[in-house]
């Protein structure tokens, strides 16, 4: 929102619509979580992928397949993609692309995803688990 009262234009408006719409876990929450069974995504590109851990536990989606990967109704669904409300956990290098991600897969039907504040980034200086290892990828 802009002084005036009038709604920003633009990716960062977008940003804010679609935040007000998922949940949103700090770095910590979103690792208990993944302890009682949510799923953690990691979105980031593969670029950054490669040059940072991962992880452990987590699948690396490309943004490009993300919501036909996690269709429960989709032919070429990830096998964990079983149902509507699993507990999908995206990530992030920022926790941008993450925010928007989350948001679309909403709008899709899966009504249990959410996103890490501040991302990967925030993951790490949370100092949770990462590994060198390298991630689940699907494809």
């Amino acid at each position: 929102m802009l002084a005036d009262g009038v709604a920003r234009p633009g990716s960062l408006a977008l940003l804010d619509r679609a935040r007000a719409e998922i949940d949103r876990l700090t770095p910590h929450a979103a690792f208990i979580e993944q302890q009682q069974g949510a799923i953690i995504v990691d979105v980031r590109t593969e670029v950054h992928r490669e040059s940072a851990p991962s992880i452990p536990g987590s699948l690396a989606i490309d943004l490009t397949v993300l919501p036909w990967r996690l269709d429960p109704g989709f032919d070429w669904r990830i096998p964990e993609a079983d149902r509507t409300d699993r507990r999908w956990i995206l990530i992030c290098r920022h926790g941008y692309s993450s925010s928007l991600a989350a948001w679309n897969l909403r709008q899709m039907g899966l009504t249990s995803t959410a996103d890490v504040i501040g991302g990967f980034e925030a993951w790490q200086a949370a100092h949770l688990p990462t590994t060198n290892e390298a991630p689940d990828r699907r494809p």
